[in-house]
């Protein structure tokens, strides 16, 4: 590749495309096998029947195992603070500022949000069947899935005086006010529950997260849209990642047409030049006098005056076409950064050799 290089932007987004690809793949992978463990997953009811299939297993545990039930506090469960008649057993606040900030590159201002306060409660509870067999569920803040809904929101706008608003637009950050949100996992709520399933010593059926790395979920919606949601996100990834890739091969593809047309331009190069000394070698050579001490001052001048007009050492030893300047020298041609006469800047249709009789 001698007198070849890649770009650097070229490099730069070649090693992006390739990076991003990676990335994508590996968390379409990821989402991939969670999908496809949702399905090999049992589906079992939470009624007698479960303790019994338990013990039968070896462990008394199910790695993964897919369970419905209503949810049940274990003792006092936890109070809205904004609506006392709804009880849940997870509870989560978040105070947030809403603020406008100026982006210089787009020239316009762009939504941002900070959390200034964020606590979350929760209390045990279990999952009840039809015949009050109840499963407990451990370490709930470590699944995944929509397992909490909205009881409260609200936004309290900011008031500006005069000169609130000239301090924004000289700091570039503009506050909108403060949202209040609250979300309660509700008592009586049925919820779909993903992972281990034990039965400990105590003959207390436990979910929990699993032990081969799966996925823990607990959602308020049914498995079909549980799963539904993970295939989309599996097919998201699966998207970034094609389009990642083709964007790396449309950079491959643009340095090796590149590279192409340098090879193709050297060749031509090397025909042209093997044709030019061929056409040298069959011209006829007048039979040269011994010149004198005043030939070899001529000589001298005339070399003097025939040398190229770009290197200024060679000899001016070819016709540019179609202008006819004689100016350069062969080797002086074939290296110009474009096909122009160096004279008039005419495009070169073709150079024949130049000969002295």
């Amino acid at each position: 590749m001698e007198g070849f290089s890649v770009g650097v932007p070229e490099a730069v987004c070649l090693g992006a495309s390739l990076a991003l690809s990676g990335i994508c793949y590996y968390l379409y992978r990821k989402s991939r096998t969670t999908v496809d463990k949702l399905d090999d997953a049992p589906h079992f009811t939470v009624d007698g029947k479960l303790k019994d299939i338990l013990k039968v297993t070896p462990g008394a545990c199910l790695q993964y195992a897919v369970i419905e039930g209503a949810v049940q506090p274990v003792g006092e469960p936890l109070t809205s603070h904004f609506q006392k008649e709804i009880a849940g057993v997870l509870q989560k606040f978040m105070l947030t500022q809403q603020r406008l900030v100026w982006n210089g590159l787009s020239s316009t201002w762009t939504d941002s949000e900070r959390v200034l306060h964020q606590r979350v409660n929760t209390v045990p509870f279990v999952l009840v069947g039809s015949d009050e067999t109840a499963v407990k569920v451990l370490c709930p803040l470590q699944a995944s899935g929509v397992h909490t809904e909205i009881t409260h929101e609200k936004f309290h706008q900011v008031n500006y005086g005069f000169g609130d608003i000239v301090g924004q637009y000289l700091s570039g950050e503009k506050i909108k006010g403060q949202l209040e949100t609250e979300e309660m996992l509700k008592v009586g709520a049925t919820l779909t529950g993903v992972g281990e399933l034990i039965l400990d010593t105590d003959g207390v059926l436990n979910l929990r997260p699993p032990s081969n790395s799966a996925q823990y979920f607990l959602s308020i919606t049914d498995f079909d849209s549980l799963r539904r949601d993970q295939e989309s996100v599996a097919v998201w990834w699966r998207a970034l990642t094609i389009a990642s890739a083709l964007a790396g091969a449309s950079v491959l593809l643009w340095v090796g047409r590149r590279y192409y047309c340098h090879l193709k331009v050297r060749w031509e190069q090397e025909q042209e030049r093997r044709e030019f000394e061929r056409m040298q070698a069959e011209a006829p050579r007048a039979p040269a006098a011994a010149p004198g001490p005043e030939g070899l001052q001529d000589a001298a001048e005339g070399r003097a005056e025939n040398a190229c007009v770009i290197c200024l050492y060679r000899p001016r030893n070819c016709i540019l076409l179609d202008c006819g300047h004689v100016c350069c020298c062969h080797t002086c041609y074939q290296a110009l950064p474009r096909r122009q006469c160096p004279i008039c800047r005419q495009n070169i249709s073709r150079v024949v050799p130049l000969f002295h009789v």
